[in-house]
């Protein structure tokens, strides 16, 4: 059986790399299964994100959001249609598509409803079956956007599931005359099953090296789900207050990011600051090299003692590799992780991230550790997940090829 699964595995988001590699591995490992994953934007390998992206994020942010989504229509409009070309003769030999996992259901000013809604069209035109996989689900949708997504009405579909009940919740208000999902956790979260993985969590690492994963507060700004009072560290200032106190505390620090160019080149910019020059010069901060593959981040999460990060995927990474980790408000679906993995107490979020505050939540993490049964059962639902995902793909018929 031939399946294809649309994500956006190559995106400079290492976290979207790593749980397609993980949904990608999980669905071959299974019984007469051949996979293969198709990026949602026309990349083809790691590292190929058009270089001007930065450049075009910055410029998006300066118009209103009408103007925004005609100018991210025009940017999308020839090479939609060129992929969709593509895309059809992919789906036209395979048995079956999958979408998922990620946020791919968000609307971030019609760049996945444009993108998602063009897939439809194949899907349908092909009569091929579809199912949806373990997908985020943003809260506010604009009209053009709920029509795009909501072609999904018109497909056969196989198998729908979300990934956490904030997804759940989110996708009712939007489709509320069904059809319905399940939720089923992360794929992300099999990053423990991959291959040194196992290994890695009985590694010695050195107590009191905080792992902060840098994001641009411009990113945070952009594609916040909330008020921009929900979020924290949004500044460079606020950044080096919490790394000065953690410093203090006795702390050393290794700043790193989950791939985008616009991280690396922020933490960069903190690094140049007076004061972190001094700690840098004095050896209680550095620089993680910037990560191009998803196994490039999984080694800097497993070479930290605990994570800070607002990143969802360091996150879901950390705690599937059994690294404590402290989790920073700027979107619904990181708090929604932490209480779906029962670590609320680790979450905090807009004026509450105060450097004291935070430098509480490191040490009370690093105290405390992952709880290992809770862990593994986490980890357990997510092979469970790509199981039910299976076996409703399986019970399609062969094609004619016999495979």
């Amino acid at each position: 059986m031939k399946v294809l699964i649309f994500n956006v595995k190559y995106s400079e988001n290492l976290g979207d790399g790593l749980l397609a590699q993980c949904l990608e591995t999980a669905l071959s490992n299974q019984c007469a299964m051949q996979v293969e994953t198709v990026d949602l934007a026309g990349r083809t390998a790691f590292g190929t994100t058009h270089p001007r992206r930065q450049f075009a994020i910055r410029a998006l942010r300066r118009l209103p959001a009408f103007a925004r989504r005609l100018a991210v229509k025009a940017m999308l409009g020839s090479k939609l249609d060129d992929l969709a070309k593509d895309w059809s003769i992919k789906i036209e030999n395979a048995d079956a598509i999958v979408v998922g996992g990620g946020n791919l259901f968000q609307d971030d000013d019609l760049n996945f409803p444009l993108k998602i809604g063009k897939l439809f069209d194949c899907v349908r035109k092909s009569g091929k079956p579809l199912a949806i996989y373990s997908v985020g689900v943003s809260n506010n949708w604009s009209p053009e956007a709920r029509e795009l997504f909501g072609k999904i009405c018109h497909i056969q579909l196989l198998h729908v599931s979300v990934r956490d009940n904030l997804a759940l919740k989110n996708w009712r208000r939007h489709f509320p005359s069904g059809p319905s999902p399940l939720v089923l956790v992360d794929p992300g979260l099999l990053a423990y099953n991959s291959a040194d993985s196992s290994s890695a969590v009985l590694k010695k690492i050195p107590r009191s090296l905080v792992g902060i994963c840098v994001t641009d507060p411009v990113i945070l700004q952009r594609h916040a789900g909330g008020s921009s009072t929900d979020i924290a560290l949004k500044s460079a200032r606020e950044y080096s207050a919490v790394i000065k106190h953690l410093i203090e505390e006795g702390y050393r620090i290794r700043l790193f990011c989950n791939g985008a160019r616009e991280d690396q080149a922020f933490a960069k910019r903190l690094l140049s600051e007076k004061l972190l020059q001094n700690y840098k010069a004095e050896n209680w901060i550095t620089l993680a090299v910037r990560p191009q593959r998803p196994e490039d981040l999984v080694d800097i999460i497993q070479s930290v003692s605990v994570v800070l990060a607002h990143r969802l995927h360091a996150c879901i990474a950390a705690y599937a590799l059994a690294i404590p980790h402290v989790g920073l408000g700027w979107d619904p679906k990181v708090e929604s992780f932490f209480q779906i993995v029962g670590r609320d107490s680790f979450f905090a979020g807009g004026l509450e991230a105060t450097p004291v505050r935070l430098a509480c939540l490191v040490k009370k993490a690093e105290d405390d550790g992952i709880g290992h049964a809770s862990r593994l059962a986490m980890v357990a639902a997510a092979a469970a997940g790509i199981q039910t995902l299976y076996e409703h793909l399986y019970h399609l018929p062969p094609r004619h090829d016999g495979t």
